[in-house]
């Protein structure tokens, strides 16, 4: 007999439970919508790099640009703070754009502002490929960790095949990034690098979340734990 499906509750931004979520298609759309932010997210996690960018492209002041990039980001964290609003995806902004900081101020190159966000992507494509290739595709940790069961989405082979190619597509903008920013940051090409951060950003991951979208919308696997045996000599 098949596993009873669990109607999983899904989280906002702020923490606050939502719909119920009791097809993985459901689930995925949720989790990966939360993780970006929404619209505001995505723009907050922008505007440090464009501040850093124009301001280096027009001055080249390599200190002066990175204030610009942490002021603005600390601006943004202030606003979100007045408002109460959630704090989560700009102080990731900010961690980010400090670390470049420290990159670029320690080298004294500009475009060691954006070697972090290419190892990072390196590494993260990296990681999700390892995690299909083992076959606990990063997708069906997301579902496990909204069903309590971390393993029990891997006994069903669709719902492996489905996560994997979730998680490949997933793969794809990181791998464009480092194939494109890679050449240019051993160019020295700064006001590239900054172009082509904000064009294969929110642009290209709203591009796999729009084939995400397709590949979701033409399935309803249900969203299933695992039945605890009965006790012994019942």
């Amino acid at each position: 007999m098949s596993d009873p499906a669990l109607p999983a509750t899904t989280a906002g931004a702020d923490g606050t439970p939502t719909a119920a979520a009791d097809t993985v298609e459901h689930l995925v759309r949720a989790q990966l919508s939360q993780s970006l932010g929404g619209p505001r997210g995505i723009l907050e996690s922008a505007v440090p790099t464009v501040g850093f960018t124009v301001s280096y492209v027009l001055a080249h002041d390599l200190r002066r640009s990175l204030a610009i990039a942490v002021g603005l980001a600390v601006a943004l964290l202030l606003v979100r703070i007045v408002q109460r609003q959630p704090v989560q995806f700009v102080v990731n902004s900010l961690v980010g754009i400090g670390i470049a900081a420290v990159f670029a101020a320690r080298s004294g190159r500009a475009q060691d502002v954006f070697l972090p966000g290419i190892l990072y992507n390196a590494a993260y494509a990296a990681a999700m490929t390892l995690s299909i290739l083992v076959r606990w595709p990063v997708v069906g940790l997301m579902i496990g960790s909204v069903t309590g069961d971390v393993s029990a989405w891997r006994r069903d082979p669709a719902v492996v095949r489905l996560c994997s190619r979730l998680t490949w597509i997933l793969v794809a903008p990181c791998a464009v990034r480092v194939a494109v920013q890679y050449p240019l940051y051993l160019g020295g090409q700064v006001g590239w690098l900054g172009a082509t951060k904000i064009a294969l950003g929110w642009p290209l991951q709203v591009a796999a979340l729009s084939l995400i979208t397709y590949v979701l919308a033409r399935g309803r696997t249900p969203v299933q734990v695992p039945v605890d045996p009965p006790p012994a000599g019942s």
